[in-house]
């Protein structure tokens, strides 16, 4: 399976997966959404920035999920994996505030991160909210 990241542009997170400093991609969720079930080892993951180009790719190497989540969950999660998902440690309580009510978390570990030739994607029939989409091929979602 293929799927589609975006990512939050001012979070500057994109520039992190190339570098290495952000080798794990986590999602954050109130209810079960994609890829939560979807996602699994050897999966390829394209990243783009909102409003932008999809311009990088990487593999997946492992998955894990959390359930049932509780703020001391959240921050245990934070805490031991946070650096890995280039969050700085001086933002670990920034980033507490926005997911500390969540009840789902998913860390994605990522692998082999490579710039592509950036193309634009169609998301029609996916909304015009959703920032990951899962789908047999990429190419189905290129404009």
């Amino acid at each position: 399976m293929e799927h589609l990241a975006i990512m939050k542009k001012e979070w500057k997170l994109t520039e992190k997966i190339i570098t290495g400093e952000k080798r794990i991609e986590s999602r954050w969720y109130k209810n079960k959404y994609p890829p939560i079930g979807k996602i699994r080892a050897g999966d390829k993951i394209y990243f783009k920035d909102s409003g932008t180009p999809v311009n990088i790719k990487a593999e997946v190497e492992r998955v894990i999920e959390f359930s049932d989540l509780n703020p001391k969950k959240v921050q245990q999660i934070l805490e031991q994996y946070g650096k890995e998902d280039g969050i700085d440690e001086q933002n670990i309580p920034k980033f507490f505030k926005i997911f500390k009510n969540k009840r789902y978390c998913l860390l994605i570990f990522l692998k082999n991160p490579k710039r592509i030739e950036p193309f634009e994607i169609n998301k029609t029939g996916y909304g015009t909210m959703s920032s990951w989409i899962c789908t047999n091929s990429i190419e189905e979602i290129i404009k």
